[in-house]
């Protein structure tokens, strides 16, 4: 399917993206931020999106339970934060 080099890459590429988002909406947003952090960044929910759109199941569902759960959860819990 893909190979594990590309799921490194793609995260790198996708928290670089988002190191820089995240410094202009920061400075633009109003009202309270959220008091209970996320368990999971926005890097790694983007690049299970981006996972899966590449992958070619037809349901999100389908791709986390039959690909990620069984060949991929290592792999996404060791990625570069």
């Amino acid at each position: 399917m893909l190979i594990y080099l590309k799921i490194t890459e793609i995260f790198c590429i996708v928290d670089e993206f988002y190191k820089e988002y995240d410094k202009v909406v920061d400075a633009s947003l109003l009202g309270n931020l959220s008091k209970r952090p996320s368990i999971m960044s926005k890097s790694e929910a983007i690049t299970r999106c981006i996972l899966f759109r590449l992958s070619g199941f037809r349901t999100f569902k389908h791709f986390y339970i039959f690909y990620v759960q069984k060949h991929m959860l290592v792999v996404l819990q060791c990625l570069p934060l």
